[in-house]
């Protein structure tokens, strides 16, 4: 995670139905180490759906269960969304699952695919199934490095 640490320019595609074209923003993300490289955090600026948005995210891997594993909180409720999940052979790739409460019941399942393209870009997609389990993609950032 070391690598990522730095200042993010980031352009997001949300859709809320997978038929229609997605809403385009953009925003800003502070990436840094924290506790002796352990940890990195994120925080993000920016807009979301058209309202003004931002959260911030905590990333590590667990040496103890062999997981990648994030922490995520924003402006747009008042829970805290945990994923966790494993990396490609070669590290570029982290896939993470997780799900969180709907309101009126149930639960909705979500996958991430976190890449890293290269030193100066990333990309991060996260995809959702509701309770009939049919997935659609919701959200793509990409990640571009400040010079």
């Amino acid at each position: 995670f070391a690598s990522l640490a730095g200042n993010w320019t980031t352009k997001t595609k949300s859709w809320l139905e997978p038929d229609k074209p997605p809403m385009e923003s953009t925003g800003t993300a502070e990436m840094k180490m924290l506790l002796d490289g352990r940890f990195l955090k994120q925080k993000f600026t920016g807009e979301m759906m058209g309202q003004p948005y931002s959260g911030i995210g905590i990333d590590a891997y667990d040496n103890l269960r062999k997981k990648y594993v994030t922490a995520w909180i924003d402006t747009m409720g008042t829970g805290i969304f945990m994923m966790e999940g494993t990396a490609s052979t070669d590290g570029k790739t982290i896939t993470m699952q997780g799900q969180h409460e709907e309101p009126g019941g149930g639960h909705m399942t979500h996958r991430a695919v976190w890449t890293i393209v290269d030193d100066n870009i990333q990309t991060f997609v996260m995809y959702g199934a509701h309770h009939d389990g049919k997935e659609m993609k919701m959200m793509e950032i990409t990640y571009t490095r400040k010079p």
